[in-house]
């Protein structure tokens, strides 16, 4: 399985939607409850969010490659999680 990080902010709407759609998608399908995702909220981790290259939240690495940044939709969120199996 590939690694997943998710760098949000605790106060961006986006970011809670995308927490959202990533229980709703784990309850629909399975197989992405394995997917796990190292979650940065970037006002708490500075130094870690300023060594990845993205300018908007909630943004998705996977293995190491940004897959998704800003605002999101729920078939989004569930193609990202794909992607880390």
């Amino acid at each position: 399985m590939k690694p997943v990080k998710l760098f949000y902010l605790k106060t961006c709407p986006f970011c809670k939607k995308a927490l959202r759609y990533i229980e709703e998608a784990r309850a629909a399908h399975p197989e992405l409850a394995a997917v796990e995702i190292e979650m940065i909220e970037e006002s708490e981790q500075p130094a870690i969010a300023d060594r990845y290259d993205y300018y908007y939240v909630p943004t998705f690495y996977v293995d190491g490659v940004k897959v998704h940044e800003g605002g999101i939709w729920p078939d989004e969120v569930e193609a990202v999680l794909r992607k880390a199996l």
